[in-house]
């Protein structure tokens, strides 16, 4: 499967310059510019988070193009938000992509609510790579790019140290840049 993580940048200093109802009503806004991108390509969303998106791609329901799919919806968050824009963007995203095994499925806490949770390392790889997305930023792991059968010509590669790792992850950066 493949995961993306879609994070505003600078979340904490745009709600201390803004009243609590403005600053939801742009966390809102962007929720649904991102849930609308990745339902567009037939990703499940599993959670709105503070001021994140997860998305996950499995190949049952986003087919065997699952990674490809996964890249090309992060992208189109970052075009989403303005990041292709000339005035810029109307929120700063920064965006990982990886692709890998992990369990989807029924989570329950004793006697409480049950959930569907998708968890495993390659998630915990997936969030650490979307951390680490500067604005206008997608980072996608050497498996996405991989997976996803893309060249990366015009792509930064990057070695990073992902915390609770013990092994550098090798990744490629895609800009989103205006036009």
């Amino acid at each position: 499967m493949s995961l993306l993580f879609a994070d505003v940048r600078g979340s904490t200093s745009l709600a201390e310059k803004m009243s609590p109802v403005d600053y939801s009503v742009l966390i809102n806004k962007f929720y649904r510019a991102a849930t609308k991108v990745l339902f567009n390509a037939h990703a499940m969303v599993e959670k709105l988070i503070g001021d994140a998106v997860n998305g996950f791609f499995v190949p049952g329901v986003a087919g065997a193009g699952h990674a490809r799919a996964a890249v090309d919806a992060g992208v189109g968050i970052l075009k989403a938000t303005g990041h292709d824009r000339p005035e810029g963007p109307w929120i700063e995203v920064g965006v990982g992509v990886h692709t890998g095994v992990a369990y989807v499925g029924a989570v329950q806490a004793e006697g409480g609510a049950v959930t569907i949770s998708v968890l495993g390392d390659e998630v915990n790889a997936a969030a650490r790579l979307g951390s680490l997305a500067a604005p206008g930023e997608l980072i996608a792991s050497e498996a996405a790019i991989r997976a996803a059968g893309l060249e990366i010509q015009g792509m930064q590669p990057r070695r990073l140290e992902l915390k609770g790792r013990s092994e550098p992850t090798d990744a490629w950066v895609i800009r989103v840049q205006a036009e």
